[in-house]
């Protein structure tokens, strides 16, 4: 099965890192190479195991992890006693702390005039102006509060609690499970929950990772096409999904 999805909110390697230092809750000066680089290869194989489109960046930021993993494993040089030696005993996690550092700075800044420009986008300067009623046609975001990451991270629970049932026989029957009729069995569940159902909950009648991994395909489709919502009213808290529309045509 080959199903390709891209979300503009996917931004690169360097939200990911971010995502996970928040996720462990570790100093950005004090980075575990070992546990974040384990984490980052597990998400990699995650997008791959998805079919989903990843740009080359992400895969020289691993290579980059690995390396930095490799030097901090290899054994120490040891101290001399002449002071100006101490310089020697470089970090190598240091040039990945500047580059986020600097990552960071540049997102904030960003962060800061996109709020600038929203702020500016509602003041009026002249009336029956085309940029007055700009923001009457604004679309609504879909993926409100949540990132591609938050969504990978419930996949990932999901996964971990599905056990693979392997038959015993010679040959193992393949499972059809289509990507468009989970879509239309998402939106009948949703029919019953109009304040909203938890992501979790797609997946308590999921009996392979199959089922799992279609569903998943299916709910981010419905994102794409916006006829629903998520919501994550806090940080690692249930990730919620809305219906938009009565049913799908």
């Amino acid at each position: 099965m080959s199903y390709k999805i891209v979300l503009p909110i996917f931004e690169g390697p360097f939200d990911l890192l971010f995502h996970l230092i928040d996720k462990n809750e570790v100093d950005i000066y004090d980075i575990p190479i070992a546990k974040i680089t384990q984490q980052y290869l597990e998400y990699i194989h995650t997008m791959q195991q998805l079919d989903l489109d990843m740009a080359s960046e992400f895969l020289v930021m691993a290579a980059n992890l690995l390396s930095i993993k490799a030097k901090m494993l290899l054994p120490k040089p040891p101290k001399e006693e002449n002071p100006e030696d101490e310089d020697l005993g470089i970090d190598p996690r240091d040039e990945l702390v500047q580059r986020l550092l600097e990552y960071r700075k540049f997102k904030m800044v960003a962060d800061h005039l996109k709020e600038k420009e929203q702020v500016q986008g509602h003041i009026y300067t002249r009336p029956n102006e085309e940029e007055m009623y700009m923001h009457l046609f604004e679309e609504e975001n879909p993926l409100d509060g949540v990132s591609i990451f938050d969504l990978l991270d419930a996949l990932k629970d999901v996964l971990d609690r599905v056990d693979e049932q392997v038959p015993t026989a010679k040959e193992i029957p393949r499972e059809e499970v289509s990507i468009r009729d989970k879509m239309r069995e998402v939106l009948r569940r949703m029919v019953f929950h109009p304040n909203g159902l938890a992501f979790r909950e797609l997946f308590l009648r999921s009996t392979s990772r199959v089922e799992v991994v279609v569903t998943f395909l299916a709910v981010l489709e419905l994102i794409k096409l916006r006829k629903v919502n998520i919501h994550q009213s806090r940080l690692f808290g249930d990730i919620m999904i809305y219906n938009r529309r009565e049913e799908m045509a």
